[in-house]
């Protein structure tokens, strides 16, 4: 599906292109969503180079995502998608940029598109130029990247509180292994997320280099300053969020481990306290001849009282030893 967005008096006008019409030559922002090889033709009449393929952009070849043809900048960068899903998800975008307008190509419906459309609709200080349209996706991309991560830091927060307040029972399995799975769906995102500035930043860096290719003003060379300086503020907050995903991780393993060990520390007392009275009764239930207690009218009652004796003082024993 091709999307064009038109400079108007006010903002932009977005209008959705039918299949095998042209596109309007003024078009400042056109989207090509999981485009079709007619449709990726259309565009590719429009701006004089090859439109990527969705081989070329899951490419990971510096070279192969960042590179000039012909006076054009084609950039492909990673931006997050369904961030919510126990799987998060982020999807390439490219990005084909000349002084005059902005081709993007994607393969899936991240959210950022979605805000950036509806703005460029409804914002009239958005520059009517290609990079006045890709500074407005790349804002978009780095806000939500931004929210994605606070939002990681709150779940991180609650799960913290559940495991060190006691809101986890580590007896009980379903507990702990929803808490392990909670803490990897949050490292997931953050993993994501680390992926998003990287991109961004290594497209950031392509494009100050090559302003003069696509015209940039001194406002735009900024921004590319201020992004970059955005992108690093996330990274820094993403990393000091892993390290404590990685400490929640170890202390959610290491409860679950003493509890083990307490399990297995009862039992080991417990099978001592028994053994003397499993001693006593191994002896009696010997057969020999020659056992005067089993003739005995009280050796039945005086090998349970002894019996009893033996774990009630191998009981006391360890309490005096602070086992139990």
């Amino acid at each position: 599906m091709i999307t064009a967005f038109l400079p108007t008096a006010r903002a932009m006008e977005a209008v959705n292109i039918a299949p095998g019409n042209a596109i309007p030559p003024t078009a400042i922002w056109i989207d090509l969503n999981s485009p079709t090889p007619m449709e990726r033709k259309a565009a590719e009449d429009l701006i004089g180079v090859e439109i990527p393929t969705p081989e070329d952009m899951a490419a990971i070849e510096t070279s192969e995502r960042l590179y000039e043809d012909n006076g054009v900048l084609v950039m492909t960068a990673v931006m997050p998608m369904a961030v919510r899903e126990p799987d998060p998800k982020v999807s390439s975008l490219t990005f084909v940029l000349t002084a005059r307008r902005l081709i993007t190509v994607r393969y899936g419906d991240p959210k950022s598109i979605a805000m950036s459309a509806r703005r460029a609709q409804t914002d009239g200080t958005v520059p009517h130029t290609g990079p006045g349209a890709m500074f407005l996706l790349l804002e978009s991309i780095i806000d939500r990247a931004a929210d994605e991560v606070e939002k990681a830091s709150s779940e991180y927060d609650l799960m913290a509180m559940r495991v060190f307040e006691g809101g986890v029972n580590t007896r009980k399995s379903g507990d702990y292994q929803q808490a392990i799975k909670t803490i990897g769906r949050i490292g997931l995102k953050i993993a994501k997320m680390h992926d998003v500035c990287a991109t961004i930043a290594r497209l950031m860096l392509f494009l100050s280099f090559h302003r003069t290719t696509v015209s940039l003003t001194q406002q735009q060379s900024a921004a590319c300053k201020s992004i970059g300086r955005d992108i690093q503020s996330i990274k820094q907050h993403a990393d000091a969020l892993d390290a404590k995903l990685n400490f929640l991780l170890d202390a959610t393993v290491g409860l679950v481990t003493l509890e083990q060990n307490q399990i297995i520390k009862l039992f080991s007392v417990l099978a001592v306290i028994f053994l003397p009275p499993t001693l006593i009764a191994s002896i009696y239930g010997m057969n020999f001849e020659i056992m005067p207690e089993l003739k005995w009218v009280y050796g039945y009652p005086f090998s349970l009282v002894v019996m009893v004796g033996s774990v009630a003082l191998t009981f006391l024993f360890f309490r005096w030893q602070k086992l139990l």
